[in-house]
């Protein structure tokens, strides 16, 4: 894993506060879990990947590849129970695949 310099720790600190603040902290969450997708999916498999959101503890993901995407909905608790042990259980209640 790739070390942080201090200021990326600051400067990281300073925005999960101002998300915190103007209430997009489901944004942030959501860059946090595509990165854990970039680093734990092979490069082609990602580029894949439209876009991850969050709705109301529901991770949504939107997928290109047909093949994926079946890939994801067949191991749809695999990655959920992944995202909790990274990012919190109470903050993830679901995956929805699009």
């Amino acid at each position: 894993m790739k070390k942080n310099k201090k200021r990326e720790f600051q400067s990281s600190d300073l925005v999960k506060s101002f998300a915190r603040i103007h209430g997009f902290e489901h944004k942030l969450l959501a860059f946090e879990i595509k990165d854990f997708l970039e680093d734990y999916l092979d490069e082609g498999l990602f580029h894949e990947i439209r876009s991850v959101n969050i709705d109301n503890g529901c991770v949504v993901i939107s997928i290109q590849s047909p093949l994926l995407k079946h890939d994801f909905q067949m191991r749809k608790s695999f990655y959920l129970k992944k995202f909790q042990a990274q990012f919190g259980e109470e903050r993830l209640r679901d995956i929805k695949i699009t």
